[in-house]
């Protein structure tokens, strides 16, 4: 790569120390950013500030390799001006979208020529469980709310099945599957709704499921990439984190529907990497704050799904000049 073509990628995100060097998204992101000749920063959430009509980050420039507990040198840390020193911020932090999820969110929103992913004002306008409602006809029947007589009386109409999850959670953390019988319903609702203050989802179960829950990749609202997660025996949860099996797969007619309608949306929105969970031909999640899966499709599709996205990056910034 030129010297012109030299960019500043700054990534706000969870400790770098800690990640998963042979399943996380960003960290892939970031090798394949540092092997483009890319200067590539780490931005802990906590060290964004503004002063002066300007948001700041202490970043620290990081050198990585795929080497099992030496994966991560970190440079000297530095405050820089985003508009004036950083050309892209990926903001990869992990839900739950607490508040200061949506402050350090709000501070790079006030960027004005630092290109931020995912649009800002998408994440912050739209929870990610919540936004799946628009496309009601391609879900499983869905409700969602605060009382657990109301989760009750859905569980009823579904037939006595239901799946609950929290509108924060990520990686399966906090979903249950409620059974007409189950002596521990009352204590399960409790927890889901906080006693009638916490808004919850409760889902039609979708039997499919124990043949896996399919991760769609989006670049730009078109398919990136996908793998079924399949979930171990006795779980209805399929996510990787616990215990879920990644198989390779195929994108289906019904997927390709589901694409097509919600595509173009969040393209239009300025989601630039997004993730949908697709069960037994219905749409049941669209993840936009850090959609996980890349690592495990390259894996099994014998693919560089981050040499995609990258090459795309490179596309937009030349665009914008």
């Amino acid at each position: 790569m030129s010297e012109s073509q030299t960019r500043t990628l700054a990534f706000v995100m969870d400790p770098i120390d800690s990640v998963s060097i042979d399943e996380d998204t960003t960290f892939c992101l970031m090798l394949e950013a540092q092997n483009r000749g890319h200067e590539v920063l780490y931005v802990d959430p906590a060290d964004l500030s503004v002063s002066e009509g300007r948001t700041l980050a202490r970043v620290t420039p990081v050198t990585l390799r795929r080497e099992h507990g030496n994966h991560v040198e970190k440079g000297a840390t530095r405050t820089v001006v985003l508009d004036e020193e950083v050309d892209v911020a990926f903001q990869r932090v992990d839900p739950p979208v607490d508040s200061a999820y949506i402050t350090a969110t709000q501070l790079l929103e006030l960027c004005k020529r630092t290109l931020i992913l995912n649009e800002p004002r998408s994440i912050l306008a739209f929870n990610e469980k919540i936004w799946t409602i628009r496309y009601a006809e391609l879900m499983p029947e869905t409700i969602i709310t605060r009382h657990a007589s109301d989760l009750r009386e859905f569980q009823a109409k579904m037939g006595g099945r239901i799946i609950v999850k929290p509108l924060d959670g990520k990686g399966g953390e906090g979903i249950f599957q409620l059974l007409d019988g189950d002596p521990n319903i009352g204590s399960i609702l409790e927890q889901a709704t906080a006693f009638d203050s916490k808004w919850a989802m409760g889902q039609q179960f979708v039997p499919e499921v124990s043949e896996g829950d399919k991760r769609i990749l989006l670049l730009e609202g078109e398919v990136l990439g996908a793998v079924l997660r399949v979930p171990p025996a006795g779980n209805v949860r399929a996510n990787l984190h616990v215990g879920g099996k990644a198989v390779r797969t195929a994108i289906s007619e019904a997927d390709q529907r589901i694409v097509a309608r919600v595509g173009p949306d969040l393209r239009d929105a300025g989601l630039f990497l997004v993730g949908i969970d697709v069960i037994g031909g219905k749409l049941t999640e669209i993840n936009v704050t850090s959609p996980t899966g890349m690592q495990e499709i390259d894996r099994l599709d014998d693919a560089k799904l981050e040499t995609t996205v990258l090459e795309r990056l490179e596309e937009k910034l030349r665009e914008r000049g």
